[in-house]
C-alpha cells in the first residue's frame, strides 16, 4: 500500500478550523460499508462537527456516491492536511492500484486484503497524531482470513497493530455502556472461557472508559452473573463463586465501585434506570440483547485500551443488502458523533493510562 505523505496544502483558514479530523475506514467494499460511509458523511450536521477523511478505495467511493445520487464531490487527497471544501468527500486511497473485479455481497480475498490496508493506514495516521480518532465501517472476518490475516475481528487487529494486549469492546447505546468479558464464543465453551483475569480485565477497562472517556469521577459498575439467579449459591453453577467473585474482590481492593455478580434478568433494568454507570457482561448476547432492545440501529462500538480513540458501527457487512441502497447509516452517524465528543475532551488520557487503576 502507498504511504500517505505528510501535511500538505494547509491554509491559514484551515489552521483555525477547530473541527477534529477523523479518519473513516471504508470497510469491506463488498458489503454496506461504502454505502453507510457515503450516506453518513453526506449529512451536513455531521460535517459541521468534524473534518472526515475516508481511508478507502477512491473508485468505490466515487461509484457509491454516484449511484446513491448524494450531493458530494469525491476528492482524492494524498495527505491528511489537504484542504477540501465542505461539500467534498476527501478520500485517501492507500492502494497502489484499484481493487479490480470482486463480487458484491460475498466474502472474498480482494476486499479482505483492502479492508486490512485501510485499517493499517488509519492506525499509522492516528499513532502519528495526524487524525484525532478512527471511525470504522464494518469488515468481514471470513474475508480478512481469506486474505491471510488471522484476526477474529477489528478489536484484535487493532490491539495487534498497536501492540496493546489490554483492549476490549464496550458497546454504547442509549443509557447503557456495556463491557464484555468474552465476545464471539460458543455457549458450550463459556464456562472455560471465563477466567478471573479476563473478568478483572473487563472491569478495569470498563472503569477506564467510564472515568477517562466519559468523565465519570467515581463510576458505579455492575457485574452480571453467568448463571440464572447468580448461581443460587452453587445450585445452578459455581462460576460466580469460583471466578466472578474473586475478580470483583480484586477490583474492590483497587478502589473500584463494583457490585457482586447480579442476575442478568434484573441487572439491565436497573442499569437502564440509571442505578449503574456501566455493566460488565459475561458474553456476547447477554449484553447485546438488552442493548439492541433499547437502541437498535444507534449502538456504537468503542474500543478501550488503544492509544487513540476508535469507534465503530454495531453491525456487520450485511452482504444480503449490499449494493441495494437499503443500508441504514444511523449507527455510523452515532459512531462519528461519539468520536467527536471524545476527541473534544480537553486533555483525554489515552485508554489504559488511568491514574486510578494500575495493572494488578
Amino acid at each position: 500500500p502507498k504511504q500517505p505523505r505528510g501535511r500538505v496544502g494547509v491554509t491559514r483558514r484551515e489552521t483555525r478550523d477547530r473541527r477534529p479530523v477523523l479518519g473513516v475506514t471504508m470497510g469491506d467494499a463488498a458489503g454496506i460499508g461504502p454505502e453507510v460511509v457515503a450516506k453518513g458523511l453526506a449529512d451536513p450536521a455531521i460535517r459541521r462537527l468534524c473534518r472526515p477523511i475516508v481511508i478507502g478505495s477512491l473508485p468505490v467511493m466515487r461509484d457509491t456516491v454516484r449511484w446513491l445520487r448524494l450531493p458530494l464531490r469525491v476528492t482524492a487527497i494524498s495527505g491528511h492536511g489537504e484542504a477540501v471544501a465542505r461539500h467534498d468527500l476527501a478520500v485517501l486511497d492507500p492502494m497502489a492500484s484499484g481493487l479490480g473485479r470482486y463480487p458484491i455481497g460475498k466474502a472474498n480475498r480482494v476486499c479482505g486484503e483492502a479492508s486490512v490496508a485501510f485499517i493499517r493506514t488509519a492506525v499509522g495516521l492516528a499513532q502519528d497524531r495526524c487524525i484525532r480518532a478512527i471511525v470504522t465501517a464494518p469488515i468481514n472476518k471470513e474475508a480478512i482470513n481469506l486474505a491471510g490475516h488471522r484476526y477474529p475481528g477489528h478489536t484484535e487487529m487493532l490491539g495487534a497493530l498497536t501492540k496493546r494486549r489490554d483492549v476490549g469492546m464496550m458497546i454504547v447505546g442509549g443509557p447503557l455502556k456495556i463491557m464484555f468479558v468474552t465476545t464471539h464464543v460458543a455457549i458450550r465453551e463459556l464456562p472455560a472461557a471465563i477466567t478471573v483475569n479476563k473478568i478483572w480485565k473487563a472491569i478495569r477497562l470498563a472503569h477506564t472508559a467510564l472515568h477517562d472517556y466519559f468523565g465519570i469521577r467515581d463510576p458505579r459498575i455492575a457485574v452480571a452473573a453467568l448463571n440464572p439467579h447468580a448461581g443460587e449459591g452453587g445450585l445452578f453453577g459455581d462460576e460466580e463463586q469460583k471466578k466472578i467473585l474473586p475478580a470483583v474482590r480484586r477490583a474492590l481492593a483497587a478502589g473500584v465501585r463494583v457490585t457482586h455478580p447480579l442476575p442478568a434478568d434484573t441487572l439491565f433494568g436497573k442499569a437502564l434506570r440509571g442505578e449503574f454507570d456501566g455493566v460488565v457482561a459475561m458474553f456476547h448476547d447477554q449484553g447485546l440483547i438488552p442493548l439492541k432492545m433499547v437502541a437498535f440501529g444507534t449502538c456504537v462500538n468503542l474500543t478501550v485500551g488503544l492509544p487513540f480513540i476508535r469507534t465503530s458501527v454495531d453491525h456487520g457487512t450485511a452482504y444480503d443488502i449490499a449494493g441495494k441502497g437499503k443500508a441504514d447509516a444511523g449507527s455510523f452517524r452515532e459512531a462519528l458523533m461519539l468520536a467527536v465528543r471524545l476527541a473534544r475532551r480537553d486533555k483525554p488520557r489515552r485508554a489504559g493510562e488511568s491514574r486510578v487503576l494500575a495493572h494488578s
